[in-house]
């Protein structure tokens, strides 16, 4: 025979309806921090949307950043960040040559007809 004693399933139910508010809680602000980088074509944040195109070989690229009038700094950014994900994807190494201005010691930056910044650069690893 079994005997229950009075209030006891009532302790166990709410500590079990705790436990399970907590863990949906959990999840719910997990899924929330899961968001990626805003990639809209005018999007505020970075990176701006950036399309790589390889060149003679799979090392040797040019990204469009898809962004017209964005900072050079912003486009700068941008294009890094497609760049290193693209060299370490090929090469496991995230170390890129980009293509240098000579009158100013910067990076080679170009507009396209509609204000697009392209840069060029090179995986460096092998």
């Amino acid at each position: 025979m079994v005997r229950i004693i009075a209030g006891s399933e009532g302790r166990f139910g709410a500590r079990r309806l705790a436990c399970l508010i907590s863990g949906f809680g959990i999840v719910a602000l997990l899924a929330a921090c899961g968001g990626e980088f805003d990639r809209g074509p005018r999007g505020a944040g970075l990176p701006y949307d950036a399309r790589l195109s390889t060149g003679e070989t799979w090392r040797d690229f040019t990204i469009l950043v898809r962004a017209p009038g964005v900072s050079l700094a912003d486009a700068r950014e941008s294009a890094r960040f497609v760049a290193t994900r693209h060299c370490i994807e090929r090469t496991g190494a995230s170390s890129v040559d980009w293509v240098i201005d000579s009158a100013t010691g910067d990076w080679f930056v170009t507009r396209n007809d509609a204000g697009e910044p392209m840069i060029a650069g090179r995986c460096s690893a092998r």
